[in-house]
């Protein structure tokens, strides 16, 4: 028999926007994350516009390079809260246009589920990861948030691109820039 592989600890990365690629590809699957600064909320129907405006070599309303995508379509903010409840939506149906981004220096994506060949490929190329949320607890992670604004897509309505602020926002390495994955694939 041969030699078992020696287990790794997970480390806990407490990070803060914009992210490096040197710090991301530090990073393994199953660490787990507290990230805090401006990140953007963006869904299918925002991915759509982005890729289109870089396919027409337009300017993109936001800067990606270092940045982090949130799949959340946030609900309206109670009073006193900057947000209402921001739980993670399914993201392979950004699966599709994910790869456009990370060629332009998107770090890392949060949502929930597994993503395609396509998309595990990219972030090893670009150096990126893939965060997972909690799926349901969106109450609770909105907690995380300090601060939210529209920056572009207002006609998307919820699905608009915000800006956010965490504070400690808890997720996990799914994919690594390695190709590792928590999913057992």
């Amino acid at each position: 028999m041969g030699e078992e592989a020696a287990v790794r600890e997970p480390k806990l990365y407490d990070l803060r926007t914009p992210l490096d690629e040197a710090t991301v590809r530090a990073m393994r699957a199953g660490d787990p994350v507290l990230l805090s600064g401006r990140v953007y909320t963006a869904r299918d129907a925002a991915h759509r516009r982005l890729v289109t405006l870089i396919e027409a070599g337009q300017e993109l309303p936001l800067e990606l390079a270092g940045q982090v995508i949130y799949y959340c379509g946030p609900t309206p903010a109670p009073p006193g809260r900057p947000i209402g409840s921001a739980g993670p939506t399914t993201s392979s149906r950004m699966d599709p246009y994910a790869p456009r981004l990370h060629a332009l220096g998107l770090r890392a994506t949060i949502g929930k589920g597994e993503r395609s060949q396509e998309v595990r490929d990219a972030l090893q190329h670009y150096g990126a990861v893939y965060l997972a949320a909690v799926g349901g607890i969106g109450a609770l992670l909105a907690r995380t948030i300090r601060a939210a604004r529209v920056v572009a897509e207002a006609d998307l309505g919820p699905e608009a691109i915000r800006e956010l602020e965490l504070d400690e926002f808890p997720a996990i390495v799914a994919y690594d820039a390695h190709g590792g994955s928590v999913f057992g694939r």
